[in-house]
């Protein structure tokens, strides 16, 4: 007698999860750190504000970029590679891409290179060779063991990058109304314009928008018939490339997952971000040398004792690693996207390498470089989201599921205050302000 086939139940919502706890790591690179500890070191609780409200904008962009990977099976490259049409016009446009994803490179790189030396002494030439070779490791792992695997691995080094940095503020925890006084925006002289732009340019990240969608698209994209009608709302996606009839979720339950991925991965990064911050503006004002990474662990190691500032070398060579292999993955997404070749992965990761370890040979400071490849990277935000906020509005693209008029405005909102604030810099910089 044949026996009842047993219907296989969709996987639980926490299954669903992953993708944007990986994209949340690139809010956490060495280059957040930098640009954090050096603006509470500098001004105290002035710039609490440009955390949270760079976390609350962040919020709305990963989401789109989710929701793009998701319904339409591709990620913004693709899509824009796609849309547009002139050979030269696509050229440039991956140009600025590649940019952005160097500087976000060099800021990961150095990262971890300066958290080997301060953990075994190890020469920052080497170090910058040794995390290269490591998120080499961690990318050969993701395109031969599978999305979810390296989603495993990267979440364990965002929990040891959390621990790493916010620890401190428990042992030496902040005063409460300096907190909420930060809260309001303000500032003080240019050097303060700068470190908003630096900050925003490490929380809003471009490659993190790119790498999103990709993640998103290598999860959850429809690779079936049964789901070709993708933009339904009721439409059905396989998990993990399994079959839609067989394990498959709605897009609408993918979409309401996403809501919350984005959230709790978020809600980590803004965390210890604002813990960064607030760490420094209220043990380290006043104390010499520490707008740099090294002289930030010295100090934290002389107020707080060495267990802490062990704990903060760990955090940061955790988060060069995580953060340097996403990196690496929205780089090649990008390549492949708009010019739709794919390039080795041993001689990319080589050529992205480069700057970073150029930059250590001729011994230039790496905190001031990690800022300032922070602002490289806000100045490439508006070339991400612009594009990100016009395409999830639109029928074409997304059909049922395309933003509604505040979501779009918004969006919109978002975009013109991060091109402002990038005016004003570009401005004050000019005159010498």
């Amino acid at each position: 007698m044949t026996q009842p086939r047993t219907a296989i139940r969709p996987p639980r919502m926490a299954w669903l999860l992953g993708p944007a706890l990986v994209a949340g790591v690139a809010y956490l690179d060495p280059g957040n750190v930098a640009a954090n500890m050096t603006a509470g070191a500098r001004y105290g609780y002035l710039l609490v504000w440009v955390v949270v409200l760079g976390n609350t904008m962040a919020w709305l962009i990963q989401y789109l970029s989710a929701k793009l990977g998701v319904v339409t099976g591709q990620s913004l490259p693709e899509v824009l590679g796609r849309r547009i049409r002139n050979r030269w016009g696509r050229r440039a446009y991956w140009l600025q891409a590649e940019l952005v994803a160097m500087a976000t490179d060099v800021a990961e790189v150095l990262g971890g290179a300066v958290a080997l030396n301060l953990l075994f002494g190890v020469p920052l030439v080497w170090g910058g060779l040794i995390t290269g070779a490591v998120s080499l490791a961690l990318l050969v792992l993701q395109s031969t063991r599978g999305a979810k695997t390296f989603e495993f691995v990267i979440i364990g080094l965002l929990v040891i990058i959390a621990v790493g940095f916010a620890v401190g503020v428990f042992v030496a925890p902040p005063d409460g109304g300096s907190v909420l006084s930060g809260l309001v925006p303000r500032f003080e002289d240019a050097g303060s314009v700068l470190l908003t732009a630096s900050i925003l340019g490490a929380t809003v990240m471009p490659h993190a928008i790119y790498a999103h969608s990709a993640l998103a698209r290598d999860r959850f994209a429809p690779r079936s018939a049964v789901a070709r009608d993708r933009f339904a709302p009721d439409a059905v996606a396989p998990v993990g490339g399994g079959s839609p009839r067989e394990g498959g979720v709605s897009v609408a339950r993918i979409l309401r997952a996403t809501k919350w991925d984005v959230t709790i991965a978020l809600f980590v990064a803004g965390s210890v971000n604002l813990a960064i911050l607030l760490l420094a503006a209220a043990n380290l004002p006043g104390v010499a040398g520490t707008d740099s990474l090294e002289g930030a662990h010295a100090a934290i190691a002389q107020g707080l004792g060495a267990v802490i500032a062990t704990l903060f070398a760990v955090g940061l060579l955790a988060s060069g690693l995580a953060s340097t292999s996403v990196g690496a993955y929205a780089g090649a997404e990008i390549m492949h996207g708009l010019l739709r070749v794919r390039v080795p992965l041993i001689a990319r990761r080589l050529f992205t390498l480069l700057p970073a370890l150029v930059i250590l040979a001729v011994g230039f400071d790496p905190t001031l470089a990690l800022v300032l490849s922070q602002v490289v990277l806000s100045f490439g935000i508006p070339f991400a989201l612009v594009p990100l906020v016009w395409l999830t509005a639109q029928r074409r693209t997304l059909g049922d599921h395309r933003n509604r008029v505040w979501t779009t405005i918004a969006g919109a909102a978002a975009a013109a205050f991060l091109i402002a604030l990038n005016s004003i810099l570009l401005w004050l910089v000019a005159t010498g302000a």
